[in-house]
């Protein structure tokens, strides 16, 4: 559910501590944003029901669980109507090495990232990947250092 708020600069703060901190104790994010801490609920809620804040979840470390690998595949497919669309979007679903798939402008048509232990363990998703959709073109770009990669939304 999404309702129209408007959001001022605590619930900016407060946004931007949750998404560093979303197990903090609420005595301690109302201090960091200079609210009581049912003040600092009341507002958290109301952000929840608004759909601003999606879920509170944990991030893993990749590479503890021996998924090091990240791997962005690029698809282009001949077939552009709403049918092939919505295969596309339950294949990539069903997936759980696929953390995202995106539509684009331009000469690809769609991008996927997913995180997988190495090539082998790549290959195997591309087999499935391809077993259930036609494409014209897959091809794939390896994640040798990551830069950069975070959560946070810019606020």
């Amino acid at each position: 559910m999404h309702i129209m708020l408007k959001i001022d600069d605590i619930d900016r703060r407060i946004l931007s501590e949750l998404q560093r901190h979303a197990d903090a104790p609420l005595e301690e994010l109302g201090r960091r944003v200079g609210l009581s801490r049912n003040a600092c609920w009341r507002r958290i809620k109301m952000l929840e029901e608004a759909g601003v804040i999606r879920a509170r979840v944990a991030l893993l470390d990749p590479g503890a669980l021996d998924l090091g690998l990240t791997v962005f595949i690029l698809v282009r497919t001949r077939s552009h109507n709403p049918d092939w669309l919505e295969a596309f979007a339950r294949a990539t679903r069903s997936m759980p090495e696929i953390l995202g798939a995106y539509r684009m402008t331009g000469d690809l048509d769609y991008l996927i990232r997913a995180r997988v232990k190495d090539v082998a363990a790549y290959d195997t998703l591309y087999r499935r990947l391809i077993s259930k959709l036609e494409m014209s073109d897959v091809s794939a770009s390896f994640v040798m250092e990551e830069l950069k990669e975070t959560t946070e939304l810019p606020l």
